[in-house]
């Protein structure tokens, strides 16, 4: 799990590069459940959140770039 502080520390590329990477992640959780591999069900919840975390994250830094100029 990713805390927000951390996250607001990235660039927006490092942050966008990190989506990329939980989303496959997310992916691969997907394929593992639906072909009865996966074993910790609990990771699917983490990634789905971290996910919502950098997109709010990316959500807010464009809101504030665009306001401020």
């Amino acid at each position: 799990m990713t805390k927000a502080t951390d996250l607001r520390a990235k660039s927006v590329d490092e942050l966008n590069d990190q989506l990329l990477q939980l989303k496959k992640e997310q992916f691969n959780l997907r394929f593992q459940k639906a072909s009865g591999q996966l074993e910790n069900t609990a990771r699917v919840r983490v990634v789905r959140r971290d996910i919502a975390r950098i997109k709010t994250i990316l959500g807010q830094q464009t809101s504030s770039a665009a306001s401020a100029s």
